[in-house]
């Protein structure tokens, strides 16, 4: 039976993610992931349950830890403009931190099958129904004008593919270029022009 948690699942975790990563999920077997952890098949199972089990557990964690924040987020801050900086400060800060295991999370979710599959889809819808909220209730105040949910999935899909061409070392910090995709999102979204004097 395998035993998750601990010191050692979180570098069994760590160094699957930075393969699969890498590689890609499909391309990446049991024997490569005990190999990289330096430990046979038998004790790798004690561990981890499949290597499918392995992948759910890496991408539940980080989209399970965004959509508690995003939840607290719309609880703490009823300005939603102010509340678009928090969710994208969140989101990028969770991408430049864990940049392997969000690439995993954005791209080889679907390789999950039946409930594994079922719980990330639906994590995944209430991540993105906080900034469908926000956007909303933004266009109930007067403060955003009426956008389409095909626009809103376009700003989000800015921030999720952002793990192609991100360089945690490079010389933007996460704050940056959070703060940036947030004035993108408000200028497309805000009923007046900001710039107007």
């Amino acid at each position: 039976m395998a035993v998750s948690g601990g010191p050692q699942f979180e570098r069994i975790q760590k160094i699957a993610a930075d393969l699969f990563a890498t590689r890609g999920y499909r391309a990446v077997g049991v024997a490569e992931i005990g190999e990289a952890v330096g430990l046979g098949r038998g004790a790798l199972y004690y561990h981890i349950s499949s290597k499918e089990d392995l992948l759910f557990s890496i991408v539940v964690r980080y989209i399970e830890d965004l959509v508690a924040a995003g939840r607290d987020s719309l609880e703490s801050e009823p300005d939603p403009r102010k509340r678009i900086y928090l969710l994208s400060r969140k989101l990028m800060a969770t991408i430049f931190a864990n940049l392997p295991e969000m690439t995993v999370c954005f791209r080889e979710a679907d390789c999950l099958t039946g409930q594994r599959h079922r719980i990330v889809s639906d994590l995944h819808q209430a991540y993105q129904d906080i900034w469908m909220n926000t956007f909303r209730e933004g266009e109930k105040k007067g403060l955003f004008r009426p956008l389409p949910t095909v626009a809103i999935k376009g700003m989000l899909g800015m921030y999720f593919y952002s793990f192609l061409w991100l360089k945690p070392s490079g010389r933007r910090s996460s704050r940056e270029i959070a703060d940036i995709f947030a004035d993108m999102a408000l200028a497309a979204a805000e009923a007046t022009d900001r710039s107007a004097p």
